[in-house]
């Protein structure tokens, strides 16, 4: 079979004016970025925000393994499906980051005859959001620098500046830096530090502002140091909001382009779910809701990150009600949580197959908490066998879920036949509930252990004294309401990436914890998890490369 990247290539893409006009957007509401991608105006948003919204589809996973899940592949498949039945559908998706494309993880734009294309194109620069981004993350950094050199009016303490510059690749040497050495004109020497553009609060910022007002409102709450006497220095006070907001203009604009099949993909903004809250932005979310009946979105990594954000952050922030939930899982993933390496995971094996799906039980009973009902279904692949299958089927039916087999991968919308009807029909017949998981006044540790407790299932969490510290100052500084940003191993339910399948009796180690007041949301900081990834020891970077006539290759 052809490679992802030879796929998107050989495929034939229609005018992106013709798939805006399949959802009623006039040409003059596109901003073109080419014959393929256009920006959507401020001013569809504003004439279509009295619409009804549509159904919202949440599609969301186990635990992610070496094994792989194909989530957004599934996303992906899921909405071309929704076409081929005549449905009206929109996908929701986040951009994807250099860091990965380059590093190990690859792209994000699904795989196979399940993808959005123009694929170099979005898994590369795309309409430069990214760039944007990174651009006024960097300058409000040296804004703050400039401010201490001009005299330090505002009396920042060096040792409690929290605000960091970033970049959206991997690069773990930036990790921890010093800054200002040289000369005295060459600024005030300190220790600094790096995170992925991804992991940035203005990617989480960008990702909840409703509009340019409400940017620029959280952009000038974000909290850039402490002074002497403790107090928070904002961006506000930096003069730098006008100037930041201006590289964000066209930012905010959320993106239109197309799957294979040309159903309509809306990818914009793209935090991280084990480092950030994991959701593509509230603006494309809520705009594919007032032009399609049905919206298709995912939420990164697996639900104890990316699905927990997404209800508890985002739908919170947002006023956003899931109708259903899609959960993806793999046969090979199960077994992998049961113990079986990586190289034997195509033989059939159910005595692992039982051991390892109690990750997938515990991802059911943590959706049921969410009181949204559940769709399971297997991402194929040709080792799989039916008693496997049957066996995984019945599990998910005693839990009371429907069940379906996705094969998009390898059939595009057409594999996603069974899937697609299977949703329709649970959103005929299951009305949703939903309800956050904790209320606002509860107090920042019992959130925290809420979220560890009930959805990672630990038995207890500690704190450094200084994570002990912040919640402390956090809560006398009035940000004791806001909702709690958990970042997390991806590969377990646990702070241990080592801890497979549905570990229990473990503690969750809180190390530090800082306040996004601009995004509004606490972030906690477990185990060893990193905010600047590093590469490995073979980079997916390896094997990229361009043709003579211009061909990208090697992307995945």
């Amino acid at each position: 079979m052809k490679t992802n990247i030879q796929i998107a290539q050989d495929a034939t893409l229609v005018h992106i004016k013709e798939v805006a006009a399949k959802y009623n957007i006039a040409e003059d509401d596109l901003e073109l970025y080419g014959k393929y991608k256009a920006k959507l105006s401020n001013e569809l948003i504003a004439k279509t925000a009295s619409n009804p919204d549509g159904k919202l589809i949440l599609v969301t996973a186990i635990n992610p393994t070496p094994a792989g899940e194909g989530k957004t592949t599934t996303s992906i498949g899921l909405g071309q499906a929704f076409g081929r039945l005549g449905k009206n559908c929109l996908l929701a998706l986040r951009e994807p980051s250099l860091g990965p494309c380059f590093g190990i993880k690859g792209g994000a734009a699904g795989g196979g005859y399940a993808q959005v294309v123009p694929m170099e194109d979005l898994n590369l620069h795309f309409t430069g959001d990214f760039h944007a981004i990174t651009a006024a993350n960097n300058l409000l950094a040296a804004l703050l620098d400039n401010h201490i050199q001009q005299g330090n009016a505002l009396q920042i303490d060096t040792r409690q500046i929290v605000w960091k510059r970033c970049m959206d690749m991997n690069d773990r040497a930036l990790r921890n830096i010093v800054v200002g050495l040289g000369s005295k004109s060459d600024g005030f020497v300190r220790e600094d530090h790096f995170v992925i553009t991804v992991a940035t609060e203005i990617m989480a910022i960008l990702c909840l502002a409703l509009d340019m007002a409400d940017l620029k409102k959280r952009l000038g709450d974000i909290i850039v140091a402490y002074n002497y006497d403790g107090e928070p220095v904002t961006a506000r006070q930096l003069q730098a909001v006008g100037a930041m907001a201006a590289l964000l203009k066209d930012a905010l604009k959320p993106n239109l382009i197309q799957t294979l099949e040309h159903t309509g993909a809306i990818v914009h903004g793209g935090p991280f779910a084990n480092i950030a809250h994991g959701c593509n932005s509230i603006r494309a979310t809520k705009t594919a809701l007032k032009i399609a009946d049905y919206v298709i979105t995912e939420a990164g990594f697996g639900a104890d990150l990316g699905a927990e954000k997404f209800f508890d952050i985002k739908c919170r922030k947002a006023g956003l009600k899931p109708d259903a939930v899609v959960l993806v899982a793999t046969v090979r993933a199960l077994k992998y949580n049961g113990g079986v390496p990586k190289n034997e995971l195509s033989a059939e094996n159910l005595d692992a197959l039982k051991k390892g799906i109690c990750n997938l039980e515990k991802h059911i009973e943590n959706l049921q908490k969410y009181h949204v009902p559940i769709v399971v279904t297997l991402n194929s692949f040709l080792t799989d066998t039916q008693a496997e299958y049957e066996y995984i089927q019945s599990f998910c039916e005693e839990k009371g879920c429907a069940f379906a087999l996705s094969q998009v991968w390898e059939k595009g919308g057409e594999g996603g036949i069974e899937l697609a009807q299977k949703v329709l029909q649970t959103l005929e017949e299951k009305p949703s509930a939903f309800a956050p998981l904790y209320p606002d006044e509860m107090p920042l540790k019992d959130k925290i252990r809420t979220v560890a407790s009930e959805i990672y299932g630990a038995a207890d969490v500690s704190y450094t004294p200084a994570a002990e510290k912040m919640l402390a100052k956090l809560t006398e500084l009035g940000f004791g309401s806001l909702p709690v940003c958990i970042a997390k191993t991806q590969y377990s339910l646990s702070d241990d990436q080592h801890k497979l399948g549905r570990p229990t009796g473990f503690t969750v180690n809180v190390r530090d914890v800082y306040v996004s007041a601009g995004a509004g949301f606490i972030v906690v900081l477990t185990g060893a998890i990193m905010t600047m990834p590093g590469l490995s020891k073979s980079p997916a970077a390896y094997g990229i490369d361009v043709s003579e006539d211009g061909k990208i290759t090697g992307l995945f």
